[in-house]
């Protein structure tokens, strides 16, 4: 049986040090660490799983977080799982976000490995 791929998109690069959960998971692991290439890679390829580093920037034009174009091209792909990390300080808007889009999970940083492992296994 294949591995299934996740694509990790890594914004904060202590985040970087996921990989080896996502590996010891039982997935082979696509990085990339600008939303914009990681859209691009998603038109070309169907992960099993996404995990993308949240972040809320209350400058931000015409949305609320990074993630909004990454979880609008999702909406298509509903059988990919996602998982976001995001500062416990910006809960509220995650919230915003998760109204309009699909998340499948979200986990604060720092990201425990054991609740990660446990979710990410869950979805094999």
């Amino acid at each position: 049986m294949e591995q299934p791929q996740l694509l990790a998109v890594v914004e904060f690069l202590a985040n970087n040090r996921l990989r080896s959960v996502y590996e010891a998971a039982g997935y082979r692991v696509q990085s990339e660490f600008m939303v914009r290439k990681a859209i691009a890679w998603l038109r070309k390829n169907r992960p099993a799983v996404v995990a993308a580093d949240f972040y809320f920037q209350p400058d931000f034009r015409d949305r609320v977080s990074n993630l909004e174009s990454l979880l609008a091209t999702l909406h298509g792909m509903p059988a990919v799982k996602v998982v976001v990390f995001y500062d416990p300080a910006h809960q509220a808007a995650l919230d915003k976000v998760a109204q309009r889009f699909r998340i499948d999970a979200a986990l604060p940083v720092p990201v425990q490995d054991a609740e990660l492992t446990t979710l990410l296994t869950g979805w094999r």
